[in-house]
C-alpha cells in the first residue's frame, strides 16, 4: 500500500530523481569541494522543483488537489527562495 504525501517536503522527496545522491566523498577529495557541489545541486533541485510546482499550479491546478495540497501551501512553497528548505 502506498502512502499519500502529507506535506510539500514529502512531495519534493518523491519527485527527486535520485534520493541516494548524498554519498561519502571519495578518497583524495576535500570535504569543502564536495560540500559546495552538493549545496549547489540542492539549490538547483529546489529551484527546479518550485518552478515545476508553479507551472503545475498555473497550467493544471486540479493536479495540486490530486496530490493532496492546498493552493495556500503551494503559494507558500513557490514564494520561498531557493536557499530555503
Amino acid at each position: 500500500m502506498t502512502t499519500t504525501p502529507t506535506s510539500l517536503s514529502d512531495v519534493y522527496g518523491a519527485m527527486r530523481l535520485d534520493p541516494s545522491e548524498r554519498q561519502p566523498t571519495a578518497a583524495g577529495r576535500t570535504q569543502n569541494r564536495s560540500g559546495l557541489k552538493s549545496l549547489v545541486k540542492e539549490w538547483s533541485d529546489r529551484a527546479y522543483f518550485r518552478h515545476q510546482l508553479a507551472c503545475m499550479a498555473t497550467n493544471s491546478p486540479e493536479l495540486i488537489d490530486d496530490i493532496g495540497l492546498t493552493l495556500k501551501q503551494v503559494e507558500a512553497e513557490i514564494a520561498k527562495p531557493f536557499w530555503r528548505e
